[in-house]
């Protein structure tokens, strides 16, 4: 066998091939295995399906010259990217890898993130995003600031066409965290992920104020205050896993739906539970997750910011197999109320799942937009304003379901009939009005309260009379704005074939280039 044949070269390409694979060294993968993380191509192996990665460009090395890469140019440039399967189905994915220039972007990089990016907005397939980088590459200069702006464009571009999802791995700091900002659901691990655009240095600085990393960026704080991310966990292993599990529910692109999956549960099942766990007084709490677990398929939801905004809750769950989005007031946290957050996390889980064709279904128990100087200088009113538009401009079948309080703009906000749902029902603990009962006796009796020779036995009296006028089960249902009043136990029947009514419905939208929603 000649030195130069078939054979040899093939050798020489395993060889090469095995370099680009193995990374820079045993030394560098144990100090990532130290640090809590896994490698790249654990994680790749974690988020596929066994033995279905196809790499792209695993041989890819930059030709930047300076401050000594010219003498530095290992496989892959520090990010590796290609394509597999979830469950079966075509996933494309990039994951930084740390160990090589910490994990830090130039040209060669972002130009492998580029084109598995296009390829995925061609093949209308979902892009997952492994991030664990160190920003963009100093020694490479503007190139590096330019080949972000190229995913930018790209994340916009895929917006509402693919399902995008970054998973925050290890470090992402100054422009770098714009492109998870702009993908459709967040994921971070506890401890060693951390997001923000100008560190702890910085802060202290300008500032003069102390803190850590995880304080200023870490996952409990985007999950809980800044909402950045949507989920959180202890590990790497549960949290690829959780990202399997919400592509489950998600389709290919914006021109499918969602797979249906088999489900056990009859679509005829009574929630007979349902009477005793919502309490029929207006005034006493209960956990609005209890009522998704008695009408969903085997009781089984994946909630999306969980801890993030708590007194209103959004969650992907099937009904008789068919995915739907549902968003539902909460009323153990601030009674249910409709405020700044809670606005904003209702209106984007609505546009994502207006933008993947899947149905939307609105619990409400919600006493009013939570009142307060704080909310009004904050904005509640372009805030609440970003919901109502999110259910005006949506498309896919929409379904309301009244439990019990539904006051004010906010009943009207959370996809009344009058805002364009497809169907309207409720329980007849419902109660549908301008405002509660003493809030609006007071308003409307004033004069015969105040001239009363017991204003207190008045009040009451008024107050009665107020509710048996107005605020009686069938009001709103009198007038057609309630298609139907339900029995609770009948509720996941109900759903469920309305859902199939729906499954058709076509809905177009005024030709223009596009809305101009509130922010």
């Amino acid at each position: 066998m000649t030195t130069d044949s078939t054979h040899c070269r093939v050798a020489k390409l395993r060889d090469i091939r095995d370099q680009a694979t193995a990374g820079p060294g045993e030394q560098a993968t144990r100090a990532q295995h130290a640090k809590g993380k896994l490698t790249a191509r654990e994680r790749i192996e974690l988020l596929l399906d066994k033995g279905s990665f196809n790499e792209v460009e695993p041989l890819r090395r930059h030709r930047a010259t300076g401050f000594g890469l010219e003498n530095k140019r290992p496989y892959t440039d520090g990010v590796v990217t290609g394509w597999g399967t979830v469950h079966g189905r075509t996933v494309f994915v990039y994951a930084h890898d740390f160990r090589i220039f910490g994990g830090a972007l130039g040209e060669a990089h972002a130009t492998k993130i580029h084109k598995i990016m296009d390829m995925a907005i061609a093949a209308g397939a979902p892009l997952v995003s492994l991030n664990d980088g160190a920003g963009a590459r100093i020694q490479e200069g503007v190139s590096a600031l330019a080949g972000y702006g190229g995913i930018f464009a790209r994340n916009t571009k895929a917006s509402g066409v693919i399902p995008q999802i970054s998973v925050m791995l290890g470090p992402c700091a100054g422009g770098a965290a714009y492109s998870p900002a702009l993908t459709d659901v967040v994921f971070m691990v506890r401890d060693t992920s951390q997001m923000f655009i100008t560190g702890p240095d910085v802060v202290q600085a300008v500032t003069g104020e102390q803190v850590t990393q995880n304080g200023l960026g870490g996952a409990d704080v985007h999950a809980e205050v800044s909402g950045v991310a949507h989920f959180v966990h202890d590990d790497e292993e549960s949290c690829l896993e959780e990202v399997r599990y919400l592509l489950s529910y998600l389709p290919q692109n914006n021109r499918q739906t969602a797979p249906r999956a088999v489900t056990r549960d009859p679509a005829d099942r009574r929630c007979e539970e349902l009477l005793d766990l919502v309490p029929a007084d207006g005034n006493r709490p209960y956990d609005m997750r209890a009522v998704l677990e008695a009408v969903v398929d085997d009781g089984e939801y994946l909630e999306i910011h969980e801890r993030w905004a708590t007194n209103v809750l959004v969650a992907l769950a099937r009904l008789d197999g068919q995915a739907v989005g549902i968003v539902a007031n909460q009323p153990q946290s601030l009674a249910g109320v409709l405020d700044i957050d809670a606005s904003d996390k209702a209106a984007r889980f609505v546009q994502m799942c207006d933008a993947f064709n899947m149905p939307v279904v609105t619990l409400l128990d919600v006493p009013g937009f939570l009142p307060g100087v704080d909310q009004e200088h904050g904005g509640i009113i372009r805030h609440g304003a970003k919901l109502l538009y999110a259910y005006c401009n949506a498309t896919v079948p929409r379904i309301q379901l009244i439990l019990r309080k539904a006051y004010g703009g906010a009943y009207i906000v959370m996809d009344s009939r009058s805002v364009g749902a497809d169907l309207s029902y409720a329980w007849p603990t419902n109660e549908i009005a301008v405002m509660g009962a003493e809030g609006a006796a007071g308003v409307v009796f004033r004069r015969r309260i105040q001239a009363a020779e017991d204003p207190e036995a008045m009040r009451r009296r008024v107050v009665e009379e107020y509710k048996a006028e107005l605020m009686h089960p069938y009001y709103a249902a009198e007038r057609g704005l309630v298609d139907d009043v339900i029995d609770p136990a009948d509720t996941r029947q109900v759903l469920i074939r309305s859902l199939h009514m729906l499954r058709t419905k076509h809905a177009g939208l005024p030709a223009r280039k596009h809305g101009n929603p509130p922010h």
